[in-house]
């Protein structure tokens, strides 16, 4: 394990998570998921990030659970492993702040579960993804739950029934990811798009991403009445009176958050 599993730095209110453990293929260990709900338990609280972007060094973006940790344990160890994997792939849909992940190389199960999991995606064209717990008798059934979400069911079915490995052209057409670029455009285009959503107020980010995951599992009717009740609280706050003011004044906001 690296000394270091996880870094972090923060620029222009962009928060950066970079996967550290190049020699087991970012695997996330135990150590290293603590590591990322401790981080992102933090961001949570700190108003100075607006973004977060999750990427990894190495070759590899990250190859799943670490397999050293399931084999020879109990039933109690197993639980603990997944407790902490869910753990972290709800920490990032409930942080208030957006996550992209920058994908440069192979995303395995809880590797792509952790890609599906992040509001934004964008990967290299060298990227690749695949839940390929069925070749070994373990069927990726936690990070089915992320990735059904994100891929249309019959491609999540058969990702998770064959474990082939779709690229990233694919993962984009079928939803896991936004789009493909060049390796050498990743970063500028993955902190271009950080900064462009960074410029919008926090809190209508912030109370937009809740609203959004809260109305997806709802029947319709319930999901616009959810929907124009955080309408009317998004219209009551400060940096909405002053957007719409910009607006009608055809000059730039100053927001309060």
């Amino acid at each position: 394990m690296a000394e270091q599993p996880l870094l972090y730095h923060q620029v222009d209110g962009i928060a950066i998570l970079t996967l550290n453990n190049p020699e087991r293929r970012n695997a996330l260990s135990s150590p290293l998921l603590a590591a990322l709900r401790e981080r992102l338990d933090r961001i949570r609280e700190d108003s100075t990030v607006r973004v977060v972007v999750l990427r990894s060094t190495g070759p590899v973006f990250s190859s799943g659970h670490d397999m050293r940790e399931l084999v020879g344990r109990d039933a109690e160890s197993y639980a603990a492993v997944f407790a902490a994997s869910t753990g972290v792939m709800e920490a990032i849909r409930l942080l208030p702040q957006p996550v992209i992940a920058q994908v440069h190389g192979l995303a395995t199960a809880a590797g792509c579960q952790l890609v599906a999991s992040c509001d934004l995606a964008i990967a290299a064209d060298t990227a690749s993804f695949a839940t390929p717990g069925v070749q070994i008798g373990l069927f990726c059934t936690t990070p089915g739950v992320a990735v059904s979400r994100a891929v249309r069911s019959k491609k999540a079915m058969e990702m998770l029934l064959t474990g082939t490995p779709i690229s990233a052209s694919e993962a984009a057409e079928h939803g896991l990811i936004n789009r493909v670029v060049a390796p050498e455009q990743l970063n500028e285009e993955v902190m271009a798009l950080a900064r462009q959503i960074s410029s919008a107020s926090a809190y209508t980010v912030a109370i937009g991403k809740q609203a959004f995951y809260r109305q997806r599992d709802m029947d319709l009717p319930a999901a616009y009445e959810l929907a124009q009740r955080v309408m009317v609280e998004n219209l009551l706050a400060p940096d909405a009176k002053e957007g719409i003011e910009a607006f009608l004044s055809k000059r730039q906001p100053k927001w309060t958050s």
